[in-house]
């Protein structure tokens, strides 16, 4: 079993990537985190496989907080989902310890092969 940590400030968000993450990954349950500082919480507590954030978040941004995540657990891969152009902050993004960014509008897809790749390299998508 695996387990995804969604950080995003929106209910509908992390609701979305949950159902779509659990309904065609296999082994994977996933978790929410509403900020930044819930998503510290949680993840060293559950120890997560995969975390994807968010960019635009209160308190914190996604940048923010992949450079703590990362200092505390560098081994945890991280995705970024955003409104914004993935191709306009993958550079910092990468920066910080992100793996990949994708667009909240064009990029779920891709999102969700890539983690499918990630955590079941084995059982990948067709």
């Amino acid at each position: 079993m695996f387990t995804v940590l969604i950080v995003d400030d929106y209910p509908a968000v992390r609701k979305a990537l949950r159902n779509l993450l659990e309904e065609q990954l296999c082994s994977v349950v996933c978790l929410e985190a509403i900020n930044g500082l819930d998503a510290i919480a949680k993840a060293n507590v559950s120890c997560p496989d995969l975390i994807i954030l968010d960019l635009s978040m209160p308190e914190m941004n996604g940048f923010e907080l992949a450079r703590i995540l990362q200092k505390t657990m560098p081994q945890v891969p991280l995705f970024m989902v955003t409104l914004h152009d993935p191709r306009e902050i993958q550079s910092q993004a990468a920066s910080v310890g992100i793996r990949a960014v994708f667009s909240k509008s064009t990029g779920i897809n891709a999102l969700i092969e890539q983690a499918s790749d990630l955590l079941n390299p084995s059982h990948a998508l067709p």
